[in-house]
């Protein structure tokens, strides 16, 4: 099965399940920026625990592996948890959305694309950078500044400035945010 099938599975489970979703992560790093090969999917969600087992329901055990109680457990505490593609050895990230300022304007902002006729919700250009810089705070991972300085690159035109300028300050990525800016170059 290839990411693209993947995505579209998931995409019409979420959409079943009635949960709102938007992808994150290096897929969405890669439409909007360089592209990077990757085995994982990243998506944040914003369920309720019926829906959580809607889309239990909606995965079938001979295809995926779905721990209903971690789901239900990083519902509560607002982490991630881990769906397992049996057949390709895909991982996806369901992210549950936090409750900050930053992760509620970012998943109000996302957007609906086209990716090789399938229309899904992603993450904003910028909003991807200001992820991407966050992760490599917390990891001090240089390839998600490599991904951001990416997205700046190809997209440095048309990204709201003025947006990831203000959620860098509030977010305490200045370090970050220098160091993608040095290697997207001028």
């Amino acid at each position: 099965m290839t990411a693209q099938d993947l995505l579209a599975r998931l995409v019409e489970a979420l959409k079943r399940a009635g949960i709102p979703y938007m992808l994150t992560g290096s897929m969405a790093s890669s439409m909007h920026g360089q592209p990077r090969a990757s085995n994982d999917i990243d998506v944040v969600i914003a369920p309720t625990v019926e829906q959580l087992r809607s889309l239990k329901s909606l995965l079938p055990e001979s295809e995926y592996y779905f721990d209903l109680d971690d789901a239900l457990e990083s519902l509560k505490r607002r982490q991630q948890f881990n769906v397992l593609d049996l057949s390709g050895g895909w991982k996806i990230d369901l992210i549950i959305q936090k409750s900050r300022p930053f992760s509620i304007t970012e998943f109000d902002r996302r957007v609906e694309v086209d990716v090789q006729g399938l229309r899904l919700h992603t993450a904003t250009a910028e909003d991807v950078v200001l992820a991407k810089l966050e992760w490599a705070k917390i990891g001090a991972s240089k390839r998600q500044i490599e991904d951001a300085a990416g997205i700046l690159k190809i997209r440095s035109a048309e990204l709201d400035r003025n947006y990831i300028e203000h959620w860098v300050q509030d977010l305490a990525l200045q370090e970050q945010w220098l160091d993608a800016l040095r290697i997207a170059g001028p």
